[in-house]
C-alpha cells in the first residue's frame, strides 16, 4: 500500500465508485478503499434479510414466512433510474450495463385527495385521466404538445415564453392550469420536491418534463428503470469497470487518518502504512469535520405481502404524494419493488416511503404514504443526517460528496459527479470522457 496514487477514493457508495471508474478510464493510478466489508456504503442493498434484521435491532430476526434470507436484497436507499437519464447514459458509455440487468418499472402514480392515480404523460393517456375534467385535459394536452416541440435553439417554439426569464408559474397560468394539474406535472412529471421552482425561470422544468416523457417513450410502462438483484450491483459494476482499468480496491480496511500539508491533501494513513495520493474523494462519513449537516430524510422499508392497492397488482411501481395534497413543504416517495426482480422471497415486496424530515414526528411525516401500503409485515425505519461539503476541495484537493436525496432517481447523484469531476479536471464533465478505450487493459473479449 506504501505507494503513490494520482487518486484515493474513500468510501464505496455509487458516487465514489462511478468516479473511480472516470477516473481509472482516464487513465488516472486509482487506489479506492473502504472501511466496510461489503461495497456500496449507504446505498448498498442488504442480504441474506438476516443481516437487515441486525442492523435495525431487531433481535429475533425474520419469521419462516419471510422465506430464504438469501433470496432478499434490501436496499438502504430507494431510487429508480430515469430511462432517458444521465446514470443509463454513464452505464451506456462505459459499458457497465454489460455488468447488469434491468427491468422497466411498471407504473407510476400520484396522490390526489387520498387516492392514487396513474400519472398521464402522453396525450392518450391525459384525455383518458381520471386526474382532470374535459377542458382541464384539452389545456393539459395542448401545454404537452408546447413542452414537446419546444427546443431552446429555436424561437419559433416559444409561443411567447422566453425561457430564461419567464417564470413557470407564468407558464401554467398562460395554459390556464388549474392547480391539481400544476401539482402533478411540477412533481410527479418535472420531479420537484418544493415548490420553489414555480417563480424559475422555465426552461429548467420544460427540460425535466422533456426528460420524463423522452424517458417513458422508451419502454412505455413508466420512465422508470431498476437492476435485478437491487441497486447495490450498481457500485460494483462502477468498481469492476475501475479494477479493468488497473485501480486497486480494498474492503474492509480502516481509514486511520488523511493527512495534510500545508492544507493540501498528501495521502492516507491506514493500519500504520500510509498511501500517498495528490487528489482524495470521499463520502461525508471519512471528514466529518469538512461537511455541514444541511437536513434530515425519512426512509421506512415495508414489507409486504400483497402488490400496493389501485395499481393494477404491478410488481414494481412509484408513488409522489405532491406536498400540497398533505400540508407539506416537501413531496413524499414511495418506491416499490419486488421479488419480480430478484430482490425478495417469492410472494413479497418491499416498498420504500421517503421524505425530508420537517418536524420533530418524522414518523408522522411518512403516514400517509404508509396508509397506501397497510397492511404491512415489517417496518424498519431509518433516519439519516443529509451532509455537504462546506468546501469546493480547490485548496485542499479533498473532494466530497454530498449524501443521497429523497428524491427517487439519480439524477441529483449524477449531478454531484460531474460537478465533483469538473472541480477534479478543472473542466467541463463530458460523457465522451467515460468511453472506454478500445484496447481494453484485460481485454474482457472472453465475456
Amino acid at each position: 500500500m506504501d505507494e503513490e496514487y494520482d487518486v484515493i477514493v474513500l468510501g464505496t457508495g455509487l458516487t465514489e465508485c462511478i468516479l473511480s471508474g472516470i477516473m481509472s478510464v482516464n487513465g488516472k493510478k486509482v487506489l479506492h478503499m473502504d472501511r466496510n466489508p461489503y461495497y456500496g456504503g449507504e446505498s448498498s442493498s442488504i442480504t441474506p434479510l438476516e443481516e437487515l434484521y441486525k442492523r435495525f435491532q431487531l433481535l429475533e430476526g425474520p419469521p419462516e414466512s419471510m422465506g430464504r434470507g438469501r433470496d432478499w436484497n434490501v436496499d438502504l436507499i430507494p431510487k429508480f433510474l430515469m430511462a432517458n437519464g444521465q446514470l443509463v447514459k454513464m452505464l451506456l458509455y462505459t459499458e457497465v450495463t454489460r455488468y447488469l440487468d434491468f427491468k422497466v418499472v411498471e407504473g407510476s402514480f400520484v396522490y390526489k385527495g387520498g387516492k392514487i392515480y396513474k400519472v398521464p404523460s402522453t396525450e392518450t393517456e391525459a384525455l383518458a385521466s381520471n386526474l382532470m375534467g374535459m377542458f382541464e385535459k384539452r389545456r393539459f394536452r395542448k401545454f404537452l404538445v408546447f413542452v414537446a416541440n419546444f427546443d431552446e435553439n429555436d424561437p419559433k417554439t416559444f409561443e411567447g415564453v422566453d425561457p430564461q426569464s419567464t417564470s413557470m408559474r407564468e407558464v401554467y397560468r398562460k395554459f390556464d392550469l388549474g392547480q391539481d394539474v400544476i401539482d402533478f406535472t411540477g412533481h410527479a412529471l418535472a420531479l420537484y420536491r418544493t415548490d420553489d421552482y414555480l417563480d424559475q425561470p422555465c426552461l429548467e422544468t420544460i427540460n425535466r418534463i422533456k426528460l420524463y416523457s423522452e424517458s417513458l417513450a422508451r419502454y412505455g410502462k413508466s420512465p422508470y428503470l431498476y437492476p435485478l438483484y437491487g441497486l447495490g450491483e450498481l457500485p460494483q459494476g462502477f468498481a469492476r469497470l475501475s479494477a479493468i482499468y488497473g485501480g486497486t480496491y480494498m474492503l474492509n480496511k480502516p481509514v486511520d487518518d488523511i493527512i495534510m500539508e500545508n492544507g493540501k491533501v498528501v495521502g492516507v494513513k491506514s493500519e500504520g502504512e500510509v498511501a500517498r495520493c495528490k487528489q482524495l474523494i470521499c463520502d461525508p462519513s471519512y471528514i466529518p469535520d469538512r461537511v455541514r449537516k444541511a437536513g434530515q430524510v425519512i426512509r421506512i422499508i415495508c414489507i409486504l405481502s400483497h402488490p400496493i392497492k389501485n395499481t393494477n397488482d404491478a410488481n414494481s411501481c412509484q408513488i409522489i404524494i405532491p406536498q400540497n395534497q398533505v400540508n407539506r413543504k416537501s413531496d413524499i416517495y414511495v418506491c416499490m419493488i419486488s421479488y419480480a426482480h430478484n430482490v425478495a422471497a417469492q410472494g413479497k415486496y418491499i416498498a420504500i416511503a421517503s421524505t425530508t424530515v420537517e418536524t420533530s414526528e418524522p414518523e408522522k411525516e411518512v403516514e400517509p404514504a404508509l396508509e397506501l401500503l397497510e397492511p404491512i409485515d415489517q417496518k424498519f425505519v431509518a433516519i439519516s443526517d443529509l451532509y455537504e461539503p462546506i468546501d469546493d476541495g480547490s485548496e485542499s484537493q479533498v473532494f466530497c460528496s454530498c449524501s443521497y436525496d429523497a428524491t427517487t432517481h439519480f439524477e441529483t447523484t449524477c449531478n454531484d459527479i460531474k460537478d465533483i469531476y469538473k472541480r477534479m479536471a478543472g473542466s467541463a464533465f463530458d460523457f465522451e470522457n467515460m468511453k472506454r478505450k478500445q484496447n481494453d487493459v484485460f481485454g474482457e473479449a472472453d465475456q
